[in-house]
């Protein structure tokens, strides 16, 4: 993101992102085997905005400290990936149009966000998670018009909190989990946030991104760490 470009900091960012929407990220070889033919369909809102708090407290070169990513901590009562960090979203019901209508309606019945400020900027391929045997698709959008979030559902989500992105691209936060499943270890990005790990599908998600739009900083990913309970 150049200073000489002219644009606001956090306009380039999003028209970097409007970029990533078009051209697309590739998961090739991502999240292990592939799912069942019975797979259902879900989606996540991958929500950039500029952050309402306190920026990062990483200084990055490629994006504003005051960037940030809408996440939620799911409760530890969900039958599938409970107390992770994750993206909004959730399975395509038969009423939605779509995974968009999907992502942004799971957006707003576990974090309380108006759906008018969100800018939707396109759909990024889709992901198989064959541990709850869904194929999801990020919806990847902007936050033209944010509002207030916080947990709506206790048995949905634990946490709602906007991550800045700064301390994502933190070298000093990047880890790798590894976990052993079936006789094989899978390896996932990971990244220590304020007292959390964000790992699993997420973190493949934003590490995902970030080396889409070049905004990652080289990391160690031989700092391995167990999968966090």
């Amino acid at each position: 993101m150049s200073a000489a470009s002219g644009r606001p900091p956090q306009q380039g960012a999003r028209d970097e992102l409007v970029g990533l929407a078009r051209r697309g990220v590739s998961w090739d070889g991502l999240l292990g085997r592939r799912p069942g033919t019975d797979a259902r369909p879900a989606a996540v809102l991958v929500l950039f905005g500029v952050l309402d708090g306190l920026p990062g407290r990483h200084v990055a070169r490629a994006v504003p400290a005051d960037l940030d990513v809408l996440l939620v901590g799911r409760a530890a009562t969900l039958s599938h990936h409970s107390g992770q960090v994750a993206f909004p979203g959730g399975r395509v019901d038969a009423g939605d149009d779509g995974p968009v209508a999907a992502a942004v309606r799971e957006a707003v019945e576990e974090t309380g966000l108006d759906a008018a400020g969100v800018e939707v900027l396109g759909t990024l391929g889709e992901l198989a998670v064959p541990v709850s045997n869904h194929v999801v698709t990020p919806v990847l959008a902007w936050w033209s018009r944010p509002s207030p979030v916080g947990v709506v559902d206790v048995g949905e989500s634990a946490a709602v909190f906007r991550a800045p992105v700064a301390d994502l691209i933190d070298p000093g936060r990047r880890r790798t989990v590894a976990m052993d499943r079936a006789g094989a270890t899978y390896r996932s990005p990971a990244f220590l946030l304020n007292g959390c790990t964000v790992w699993g599908f997420t973190a493949i998600v934003l590490d995902g991104i970030l080396d889409a739009l070049g905004w990652t900083e080289p990391w160690d990913s031989s700092r391995t760490i167990p999968v966090p309970v």
